[in-house]
């Protein structure tokens, strides 16, 4: 008997089996490639944000004070101790939280409200075909792109008592005022410190506005034009009602930008900043790092955090009710 004879006889394959291997590779490669890409920014988002928000968060049961900064892992452990302090509003630091956190709630309003109002009329006005327009967008941009201690350094300046541009407008040009008026300190420091942040805040809603405004179509502005309706008609009855899924972003995110907000009170006051433009952001950073209590000011940190979760939370919620509403 023969080798050739003890052979199996090779049995041939169907070109559909052949590519079925091949088919799952490429399957698994297309599902695998959107996950691949989004690790890096995942890592990154772990070691910049995660990580640090779970020290934070075992920071605020320790009393963490400047003795234990060497090894904070040894300051005693201190459970919901940094906690209750922070909400006892009848003693100093509860109160000053109190405070700072009243002051930072009328801030964030106003700030919020008035970018919007003034990108949304900005934004509406720019929507017709003038000679110019280009122009006046890109000018329009230019707080929104420069450098936020490039802006607000400019404005420290402008608001000198002795020889700001503000007070020699208001005082020496329109003679609005008395005396030159303190803009950086004192009760005035909060207006100063609401004119920059809408000043840098009121681009951003205007460019996301304007992009909203692109997907409106125009025949509904000409439907209704041709019955009669006047621009402030067809700005209540076409525009708003189209530009609400938009304005539900663009507000959250204005609200939590500002809330937030440690740049601008922190470059225009510097360390310690006024009594009545007392932020929480300049708040919780005076009680961490200029009274050394890491402890208290972590634990003041989740509690800003929680509370802008909670926000957050009711906002979507109440947002995405009205939008089945609307839908129905």
């Amino acid at each position: 008997m023969t080798t050739t004879a003890l052979k199996e006889p090779v049995r041939p394959t169907s070109p559909g089996a052949a590519r079925e291997p091949r088919r799952r590779t490429g399957r698994i490669r297309r599902i695998g490639l959107p996950y691949l890409l989004l690790l890096p920014a995942l890592l990154l988002e772990l070691l910049v944000h995660l990580v640090p928000m779970v020290i934070g968060v075992v920071m605020s049961f320790k009393e963490l004070t400047q003795f234990y900064i060497r090894d904070w892992g040894a300051a005693p452990w201190s459970g919901f101790g940094n906690y209750k302090v922070s909400v006892d509003f009848d003693a100093p630091v509860g109160k000053a939280l109190l405070h700072s956190f009243s002051v930072t709630v009328g801030f964030t309003l106003l700030s919020v409200g008035l970018c919007w109002l003034i990108g949304t009329a900005a934004a509406i006005c720019m929507q017709d075909t003038f000679r110019g327009r280009g122009l006046l967008r890109a000018l329009f941009l230019v707080p929104y792109a420069l450098p936020v201690y490039t802006a607000v350094i400019t404005w420290v300046f402008m608001f000198q008592h002795d020889n700001g541009l503000v007070n020699h407008v208001l005082h020496d040009q329109l003679h609005l005022t008395g005396e030159p008026s303190f803009w950086l300190i004192g009760d005035n420091s909060f207006y100063a410190l609401l004119t920059v942040s809408v000043w840098r805040g009121w681009p951003f809603a205007f460019l996301i506005v304007m992009a909203g405004l692109q997907n409106i179509p125009r025949e509904l502005y000409e439907a209704a034009a041709l019955d009669g309706a006047g621009m402030w008609q067809q700005v209540r009855r076409i525009t708003l009602p189209s530009l609400r899924p938009v304005n539900q972003v663009l507000v959250l995110v204005l609200f939590l930008w500002t809330f937030n907000d440690f740049n601008t009170p922190y470059v225009l006051f510097g360390k310690s900043a006024p009594e009545a433009a007392d932020l929480v952001s300049v708040h919780i950073y005076q009680a961490s790092f200029v009274t050394w209590n890491f402890g208290t000011g972590s634990a003041m940190s989740v509690l800003l955090l929680l509370f802008l979760l909670a926000v957050t939370g009711v906002y979507l919620l109440v947002t995405s009710r009205g939008r089945r509403a609307a839908d129905v």
